[in-house]
């Protein structure tokens, strides 16, 4: 168990529709990290940016983007983070994988797709939420859209970081800063959200804006706008737990049952 995690936030363009030249991409940026972290995190669709031609460009669990992930987990002994466009059972997904050094890999299928862009006539919908330990720490995976559903984030397992990977659009950021720190302190933990920055190949625009929140709401980076940036944040379990006690928030949270 770690008092403490180590967390790099690698906020990024990426190359319509082409896997190869993101993973070489992100390998790089990877190998640009000077100290060890615990967890490396990669945003949504990060092979591919934010397409609806799953067909295209969708791979399987055995392909090439899963063993990058595993190698590069492996290399550098730590967790890689990021979703990805899957194809299982005759179903697309848009999967968020958390791949441990060991070779472990945690799926979570993203369970709001996207209505206003079509996502949900492509891709599947996830239907179980997840709690990945790790470390000693809870850490609750999620994608984008997912973000604006507070019921499905909500903290009834007493999780410690709530992880966000996205490609949130420009015109929309308020809406994701505003969301982000909300979670955070509605759930009493870290909230991570890491999003893309460029034009994407439907010309959607996206400006960054990836961000730590502590319990409090406190922002605890400082990401440039429209900037390729890597930052890394340090987690502390005691900060956690101090404000739980303290303020015993969560143990006024409502009891319910999701379907």
């Amino acid at each position: 168990m770690k008092d403490e995690l180590k967390v790099a936030l690698l906020q990024s363009d990426l190359v319509w529709e082409a896997p190869e030249l993101n993973r070489k991409a992100f390998s790089e940026k990877i190998k640009d990290i000077t100290e060890q972290v615990d967890i490396i995190i990669l945003p949504e669709m990060f092979t591919t940016g934010f397409t609806m031609n799953a067909a295209e460009v969708a791979e399987t669990m055995e392909g090439k983007t899963v063993e990058w992930m595993k190698y590069e987990a492996s290399k550098h002994n730590t967790a890689i983070v990021g979703s990805v466009i899957i194809l299982e059972d005759n179903a697309y997904y848009n999967r968020l994988l958390f791949v441990e050094p060991s070779g472990k890999i945690t799926i979570y299928n993203k369970r709001h797709t996207f209505t206003l862009v079509g996502e949900d006539k492509v891709f599947a919908a996830g239907k179980e939420k997840v709690i990945i330990e790790y470390k000693g720490w809870s850490i609750c995976p999620l994608v984008c859209y997912d973000l604006r559903f507070p019921v499905w984030a909500r903290n009834t397992e007493n999780y410690d970081v709530l992880i966000y990977v996205a490609n949130w659009p420009k015109p929309r950021v308020s809406a994701w800063d505003a969301l982000l720190k909300a979670r955070a302190i509605e759930n009493m933990s870290y909230c991570i959200g890491v999003n893309r920055i460029g034009i994407d190949g439907v010309n959607s625009e996206y400006s960054g804006h990836s961000a730590v929140y502590n319990v409090l709401g406190d922002l605890l980076t400082s990401f440039e706008v429209n900037k390729e940036q890597t930052e890394i944040v340090t987690l502390e379990k005691r900060h956690i737990s101090a404000y739980r006690n303290k303020l015993k928030f969560l143990n006024d949270r409502d009891q319910f049952t999701l379907q």
